[in-house]
């Protein structure tokens, strides 16, 4: 899987080629929270239906209601699309031209390094894009700040598969 010379030239040219994988970065100069004040930041990738290369309406709609609501804050946000032959190209959020996602765009922190983007991009079936979100669980960062204070540490955060879920509810037996 290669990425395309326009695909590393954008993310060069953002500064994530050379930044290390999984390094918190703001490129914008975003105001990152002090460490101990963060919740959980998860990322998610969706897959887009065939012919499909950017969000779908419903998704921005979904998204800048989360972001409105204070659910959740996004981090970093990119399309992926992968040719047949392997070839990845990559599309910041700037480059979508929803005005709805014009406030999410000045306020990213673009934590994905360029080696972020080729790894996520091998889950991305051939000929078709994904949408990759990086976003903080504002909802939890009261609690996670509080535990901070107190002098406790979060040792551990994890994600549990919504397919894992459904399928142990499934077997339990009634009762």
């Amino acid at each position: 899987m290669t990425t395309s010379a326009p695909a590393r030239e954008r993310l060069q040219g953002e500064d994530r080629a050379h930044r290390p994988r999984g390094t918190v970065h703001s490129a914008r100069g975003v105001s990152m929270a002090d460490p101990a004040e963060l919740g959980p930041i998860d990322y998610i990738v969706v897959e887009l239906p065939d012919d499909t290369t950017t969000l779908i309406d419903h998704m921005i709609a979904e998204i800048a209601a989360l972001m409105a609501t204070g659910t959740m804050r996004v981090l970093d946000l990119v399309a992926i699309s992968v040719d047949v032959t392997g070839t990845v190209d990559v599309t910041e959020v700037e480059k979508v031209g929803d005005p709805r996602l014009a406030d999410l765009s000045a306020s990213l922190a673009e934590i994905l390094a360029l080696e972020d983007v080729e790894n996520i991009a091998t889950a991305v079936t051939p000929g078709r894009s994904a949408i990759v979100i990086v976003w903080e669980y504002l909802c939890a960062r009261p609690f996670a700040t509080l535990a901070q204070m107190s002098g406790s540490q979060i040792i551990a955060q994890g994600r549990i598969p919504t397919g894992a879920i459904v399928a142990a509810l499934s077997t339990e037996p009634p009762g």
